[in-house]
């Protein structure tokens, strides 16, 4: 079989796209404003909670479709397949190891966030350990690594697909994307976000279905896609090297610890602690969760996300092995793909940021502030957010795209583990107290932001070219380095919190996972518990099953 690796001019103009092309487009974007303006009619959105916690009033396929939507942005999407196509199925990693930590968010770190009453990750710190200086640097921190990060790459991913297939320059395609998500985020909060959240998955799957089945059709199915990727080598190669050519170990998820470029410890260990960070703590996530029903409804949520995370390995990243061989068509159809993938991330930043900084920042300014100042402030803020993604815009059109994706990692496993230290020894251990906890996360931001002060002064040189980089950044992986400085970071925190005076008794109470009361859990009105009891074992027993699922698919690409 011949397989063609021809790279014909990528930058195709908008009269190229057929008029099926032109109607799948249309289509997406007349649904996407539809369901925005229905449900922002339909949302509570004159209250703080009703706006930015949708009432916590939603029910499981909504909350699991936008756990989904908004952990799969265009950065995630275009960095899962490319790195499918350089490196093989080990990348899908990231999306397996989600299964446990989803589970944990559901079971562990949910019932306490519910019983603790708290809208936003860094109110919780507060209550649980005291002050305010955690709460405001966990703000503060969120809002720029929202800014820097996630909006950066998903914008930068997003507007250059969109560039590359219809011809459109970044201003057009970004404003566009920008303007019609702002319409429904600013005007019907959390409840509008998760319900177009629920469009784009929709979008998204079917979109991505679609394209595996060509594109494996055009190798002759799963069985060629090893000898298919192996013979996609380029024309233009390092001589006595292995630069740019398929990788040995392309089809196996389990790597060396030492030299591969995901190695299994950490992919396992490392990747849990950021993972951790991510589904367990990070204000975007978590606020999904907590506009759950109740907890059964938070729970079926979150195994629905699981299951959903289970596709990606199939349906982004085989595609990229196999675009080392072909370049398949269909490009109406891959551009509301990753529209979608988009929209729905941004809509979630831009909301997630909106409710941190009304809700933490706003009222530590202004205590007084009522609830229609407060969701002034957050409409407006999303505003500001939009202004400084399109002023964004001409810094990612001069940086280098692949650096950005590289760097997102780096930045996450620098400055993430200090958090889940402090988050997971706050649930876990009543003694951690509010001095081991600041200090655990200033010892960790410094040490974190040293190598990654190293990584951009020192970045990665090219394949074939002698590494000289400092030892830190050449030896010691970036998954490995999480685990060191989580470490370090929970270390800090425990001798801190021995040393000091231990927590108060109101920062104990419904506040870690030994003093729940659980009875405030169940969310079972009079005469329905019977009815609580069925659906919450129906969750514990396709929990069991998603595990075996999850663990099945280990064991088979290990």
């Amino acid at each position: 079989m011949a397989l063609d690796n021809s790279t014909s001019d990528p930058h195709m103009p908008w009269a190229q796209l057929s008029l099926a092309d032109i109607i799948v487009i249309t289509v997406y974007f007349t649904l996407n404003v539809a369901v925005g303006i229905w449900s922002s009619c339909r949302a509570s959105r004159n209250t703080v909670r009703g706006y930015f916690l949708a009432g916590q009033d939603m029910t499981w396929w909504p909350i699991g479709a936008s756990l989904f939507a908004s952990s799969e942005g265009s950065g995630l999407f275009i960095g899962l397949a490319g790195s499918g196509a350089a490196g093989g199925l080990a990348v899908a990693g990231f999306e397996w190891n989600a299964t446990y930590v989803l589970l944990a968010l559901a079971w562990v770190f949910v019932p306490i966030y519910i019983s603790s009453e708290i809208v936003t990750m860094p109110e919780y710190i507060q209550k649980r350990y005291g002050g305010q200086r955690i709460r405001m640097y966990l703000s503060v921190l969120s809002l720029l690594l929202s800014v820097f990060t996630k909006i950066s790459i998903d914008l930068y991913a997003g507007a250059l697909f969109v560039h590359i297939c219809l011809g459109w320059n970044f201003y057009l395609s970004t404003t566009l994307t920008l303007a019609i998500a702002a319409l429904y985020t600013i005007a019907g909060g959390l409840a509008a976000v998760i319900y177009t959240d629920a469009l784009q998955t929709l979008i998204m799957v079917v979109g991505a279905v679609i394209l595996t089945v060509q594109a494996f059709d055009r190798i002759g199915g799963y069985g060629q896609l090893a000898a298919a990727y192996t013979q996609a080598v380029p024309t233009r190669t390092i001589a006595n090297t292995t630069c740019h050519l398929p990788r040995a170990d392309a089809m196996h998820m389990f790597r060396d610890p030492y030299t591969a470029d995901l190695p299994w410890t950490g992919m396992t260990f490392g990747l849990t602690i950021m993972a951790t960070w991510y589904w367990c703590t990070d204000q975007v996530i978590v606020q999904r969760s907590l506009s759950a029903r109740d907890l059964n409804h938070a729970k079926a949520g979150s195994i629905l996300a699981s299951y959903l995370k289970m596709l990606p390995l199939v349906l982004i990243i085989m595609p990229g092995m196999i675009s080392r061989a072909l370049f398949p068509g269909l490009r109406g159809l891959m551009v509301a793909v990753m529209m979608a993938a988009l929209m729905s991330s941004l809509t979630s930043i831009f909301n997630s940021s909106s409710t941190l900084f009304t809700m933490d920042i706003w009222r530590r300014v202004r205590p007084q502030a009522g609830e229609r100042e407060l969701l002034l402030v957050g409409r407006l803020v999303i505003v500001v957010l939009i202004g400084v993604s399109v002023a964004w815009i001409p810094i990612l059109q001069g940086s280098n795209g692949g650096q950005l994706f590289i760097y997102m990692q780096s930045v996450t496993s620098s400055l993430a583990p200090p958090v889940t230290a402090v988050f997971t020894l706050g649930i876990f251990w009543r003694r951690a107290n509010e001095q081991g906890a600041f200090w655990g996360l200033m010892v960790g931001l410094v040490v974190g932001a040293t190598r990654l002060v190293l990584e951009f002064l020192y970045p990665a040189p090219p394949c074939g070219v002698v590494d000289m980089r400092p030892a830190i950044l050449r030896s010691f992986h970036y998954l490995h380095f999480a685990v060191a400085l989580f470490a370090l970071s929970g270390a800090v925190v425990v001798a801190g919190s021995l040393l000091t005076p231990p927590p108060q008794g109101a920062q104990i109470q419904n506040l870690t996972w030994w003093t729940l009361d659980l009875d405030l859990l169940s969310g079972a009105k009079a005469g329905d518990a019977q009815k609580h009891a069925f659906w919450a074992r129906v969750c514990g027993f396709n929990a069991i099953l998603l595990m075996c699922i999850n663990i099945f698919f280990y064991a088979y690409f290990a």
